[in-house]
């Protein structure tokens, strides 16, 4: 459980976060976030090491699984607009441990995001000085004596010129976004039509290789799936402006399902176009689209890629470091980090300070680290997002929280709210359950582990005979949701287990997709919770097709996560195990949650309005 969605909302109007942003700006967020290392980085890359030709499907298999998320996404958005995106929604509805992983994962998401695109800025700009030898020294790469590490000042300059334009303010940022994100999309363009009327001229020759389309077998494919996923983040950033806003509601849904399908639309013809024109193994790792043109003697056309290339990253960058610094406040918001992290500037309204600690790491990993090593480790922090949203969403739809954590502070409110209403509640509203706990001799409630609860008349001590079918309904609903999770892991981990022995491939693939069709049953047949329909802001985008639509985003999301590869989750359980003692030594200690008072959600806007009131 966690704080609630409108406290966080108010607590952004009162710190003036809350600008005049329309939906032009959520659109080229998105764009602009999306577009530029999918396709000016990755494509040589994945092409020449997962997918070959089949790259393309590649594209369409992550942009399917991107828009189930984003439906997920566009829900949660519209009900619970928070800074926090992924992060938020997973604290509301599944709990702070869970959010914790979730938070410190997008730090590693649009951290090393940033950095791995800042990377493929200084091969496009040495394009225009016709080499990188003939770049300036101060712009140009070296390697470090005895160390091996190759480090990059343009891409760290890079990183420091974006980082400076956020924290200009969100206004200026999404006008610089608007401009490069147009001059990109022309660049596609001329891609697509040009490269389309080359490959046609000589016959698709990139095509025809002894390998076949698919050298790589089907998991070379999934593989590089889960890869290219890393294109898709930009529709995340939509979300993490949530506070910045005006209209959440209207505009976030429909910024991500227009950033989306213009994205994948434009990475898939521009994937087709390249693997067409020049065989997936001779492709350049750092600029395939520059060189499959220049391999046809059209030098001149270079120079309009390497622009688009060039703005792309320069938005793609804005849009990777964008978010972190608002999920760095929401996190900071929740005492789980400093509050150093949540301080408003006041004449930008941005989070200044979280705004150059990201830039200052970003900086760091751009000068040192190479891209190709961080992809794979962005994929992870994209995907466990995806797949907790989407479980989210089914917590939201069954079994939404009952209960909402409030400050300690709000103590007179409670107990004003709680006389207000008198006897009458436990008659109007049978939504609420008495929690494990007693009654102090104070009429308070307090829960097992000594936390304090608003006390009758809100809860009541007994239960009605609704009131125990609900539950039971609810604890069905509970269940039935973590055994889909539990089918779903356990199909996806076996049936990506190839060295595994065939009887016993087949043997726990079927006990895994029969647990996860029996819960799917259960779900579909059992009635979606009432209490959905008052949680958060009414009215919005409602995902559609559940139980089915989330739970195959959460298979689809698994298995591209189990396919991402050892040495990936080698690194990545490193940083979730740093993460792990950060949370157990800092985040536990200074939780806000250590001091809450619990109480019926239905009732948590009317005590924080009436806290506003007494304020006024």
């Amino acid at each position: 459980m966690g704080q609630p969605f409108f406290v966080l909302l108010q607590d952004g109007i009162r710190r003036g976060m809350v600008v005049d942003a329309m939906r032009l700006t959520t659109l080229t967020v998105g764009v602009g976030a999306t577009i530029g290392a999918g396709v000016y980085i990755l494509v040589g890359t994945v092409a020449r090491e997962h997918a070959g030709p089949a790259l393309t499907i590649s594209f369409l298999i992550a942009g399917i699984t991107a828009a189930l998320s984003a439906f997920c996404y566009a829900e949660l958005a519209c009900r619970c607009p928070s800074a926090g995106s992924a992060y938020h929604y997973t604290y509301i509805c599944i709990g702070e441990g869970v959010a914790w992983l979730v938070g410190w994962s997008l730090i590693l998401e649009y951290t090393i995001g940033g950095a791995a695109v800042a990377r493929g800025i200084t091969p496009n700009l040495a394009l225009f000085f016709e080499g990188e030898s003939k770049l300036p020294a101060f712009l140009a790469r070296h390697m470090i004596p005895g160390l091996g590490i190759v480090v990059d000042p343009c891409a760290a300059l890079l990183v420091v010129i974006v980082t400076v334009l956020l924290c200009i303010g969100i206004k200026e940022s999404s006008l610089a976004q608007m401009v490069v994100t147009t001059v990109n999309v022309g660049a596609l363009l001329f891609i697509i039509t040009a490269g389309g009327y080359l490959g046609y001229k000589t016959g698709w020759t990139g095509y025809e290789t002894k390998s076949g389309y698919f050298p790589f077998g089907i998991n070379g494919m999934f593989a590089g799936s889960a890869i290219v996923f890393f294109s898709y983040i930009g529709f995340d950033s939509v979300t993490s402006t949530a506070e910045e806003v005006k209209h959440p509601q209207r505009d976030l849904p429909l910024g991500i399902a227009i950033a989306l399908t213009i994205c994948c639309m434009l990475y898939m013809l521009v994937s087709v176009v390249i693997v067409g024109l020049v065989p997936y193994y001779a492709l350049d790792p750092d600029t395939p689209i520059s060189t499959a043109f220049s391999s046809y003697g059209v030098q001149w056309a270079v120079y309009v890629i390497t622009t688009g290339a060039v703005t792309a990253l320069f938005a793609s960058l804005l849009g990777s470091i964008l978010p972190q610094p608002r999920i760095l406040m929401a996190m900071a918001r929740d005492g789980l980090l400093p509050s150093f992290f949540s301080d408003i500037d006041k004449n930008t309204q941005v989070p200044m300070k979280g705004t150059i600690v990201t830039g200052v790491f970003a900086t760091a990993l751009a000068f040192f680290m190479d891209v190709s090593q961080l992809a794979g480790m962005v994929s992870v922090g994209t995907l466990l997002a995806f797949t907790t949203v989407a479980v989210s969403v089914l917590i939201l739809r069954y079994v939404p929280p009952d209960e909402t954590p409030l400050s300690s502070s709000l103590q007179e409110s409670i107990e004003s709210v709680s006389s207000q209403f008198g006897g009458n509640i436990m008659g109007s509203d049978k939504n609420i359950f008495q929690s494990p706990g007693f009654y102090g001799s104070d009429g308070q409630y307090v829960h097992e582990n000594g936390e304090t609860q608003l006390g009758h008349p809100l809860i009541g001590k007994g239960m009605a005979p609704e009131q125990k079918r609900e539950q039971t309904r609810r604890k069905i609903a509970a269940c039935a949701i973590t055994f889909l999770c539990v089918g779903i892991l356990v199909f996806t981990s076996v049936a990506s287990a190839e060295g595994l022995h065939s009887t016993l491939r087949y043997t726990f693939c079927g006990a895994g997709g029969a647990l996860l069709v029996c819960s799917l049953i259960v779900l579909a047949f059992i009635p979606q919770d009432d209490a959905r329909h008052s949680f958060g802001h009414t009215g919005g985008f409602a995902c559609p097709f559940v139980p089915f639509l989330p739970a195959a985003c959460i298979l689809i999301n698994t298995f591209l996560l189990i396919d991402l590869g050892a040495a990936t989750w080698i690194r990545v359980s490193v940083w979730l195990a740093i993460g792990a003692l950060v949370y157990a030594i800092y985040g536990r200690k200074h939780s806000s949650l250590s001091n809450a008072v619990y109480v019926p959600s239905a009732y948590a806007n009317e005590i924080y309005l009436h806290s506003s009131g007494s304020l006024a």
